[in-house]
């Protein structure tokens, strides 16, 4: 894959969505040779941003513009590298389409990527058979990605998905004066309790390529089966991270469904069962990156419209609330003791 045509009409100073107008969309993709017939589409993602495209005389196109200097180009390109490899073995998922040699593109000043249309219904998770589906899905997905490591993309651990962000939010007033202690409390109990679990769990769990963020809205569903969407938060991590998104409801609900992915996952892919320990941890882990994640992005308008009741002095008490109901969860046996 060759490296990152930078095009003459890429500005030098670090653009803003603010000014990634409908015509400046279109224009990006008439400067690859795309006609737009005018049809333009806002799809949901506040991260980047994301539109279906009409072309003319053609089917509908999917661009993708990514937020300024969240990713190195590097990073971007080894994520569409990974979903290419996926494709080629062919695992159902949307690569980046190769154009003039090239998957990342610029357009004044913004690196965008084209995506074919894919489209399809959410999955149905209360379904057994979904759920076993899923697994051989994913099953695939990790057989290939522990064949090597990214190079470019972060690792999912304690330190990026937890330290760093609470310190983030301790650090840039975030949370509300009377609420401070009480949420740095908690907070730093729960990642004890993190630490406790990874320990349990021992230095050798394996980490692979990972989608990242592996849940219902980043799948949909044709009567082939699944597919991604959205590889964007792809990284290094424990494979379990792919598989407790997709669990639900009460403990011995959520038993029975890691029992139905892991049915069909472990026709392609061997589960350490070791990383059962790690569940709730990493759902702690993502509750506090997600706060931090909304608090790095507020000065976003798309946010302020989207997540209302951030910062807001009930969403702090929920989330200190949130914490403490983890902490004792972190000290329960695994789900797999109950299957």
């Amino acid at each position: 894959m060759k490296s990152l045509n930078v095009q003459t009409a890429q500005t030098l100073t670090t653009p803003t969505f603010s000014l990634l107008t409908p015509d400046c969309v279109m224009n990006a993709l008439d400067s690859l040779g795309y006609h737009c017939d005018g049809r333009l589409l806002a799809l949901n993602s506040y991260e980047n941003r994301v539109y279906q495209v009409g072309i003319e005389d053609s089917l509908p196109l999917v661009t993708k513009f990514y937020r300024p200097e969240r990713w190195t180009n590097k990073a971007i390109l080894e994520e569409h590298a990974f979903v290419q490899e996926l494709a080629e073995r062919e695992i159902p998922v949307v690569p980046a389409l190769l154009i003039d040699g090239n998957t990342l593109h610029t357009f004044n000043g913004f690196r965008f990527a084209i995506f074919p249309k894919h489209g399809g219904r959410a999955p149905e998770f209360e379904d057994r058979n979904t759920l076993e589906w899923m697994g051989r899905f994913l099953g695939r997905i990790h057989a290939v990605g522990a064949l090597k490591p990214f190079k470019y993309r972060p690792t999912l651990n304690i330190e990026s998905f937890g330290a760093e962000p609470l310190d983030f939010l301790l650090t840039n007033s975030f949370i509300p004066a009377d609420l401070d202690a009480a949420y740095r409390s908690v907070a730093e109990q729960a990642l004890a309790g993190v630490r406790q679990c990874f320990e349990r769990a021992g230095s050798n769990v394996k980490t692979l390529r990972l989608h990242g963020d592996c849940y219902a809205g980043n799948v949909l569903w044709t009567d082939s089966g699944p597919h991604f969407v959205d590889f964007d938060d792809s990284r290094m991590g424990p494979a379990v991270q792919d598989l407790w998104m997709l669990l639900s409801g009460e403990r011995t609900d959520m038993a029975r469904q890691l029992n139905d992915v892991l049915a069909g996952y472990e026709d392609f892919y061997d589960f350490d069962s070791r990383e059962l320990l790690l569940v709730e941890a990493l759902r702690t882990l993502r509750l506090i990156h997600y706060s931090a994640w909304l608090a790095r992005r507020w000065d976003d308008s798309a946010f302020k419209q989207a997540f209302p009741w951030f910062n807001t002095q009930r969403y702090w008490q929920e989330r200190v609330l949130e914490l403490r109901e983890q902490i004792p969860l972190m000290d329960e046996p695994p789900l797999g003791g109950l299957i």
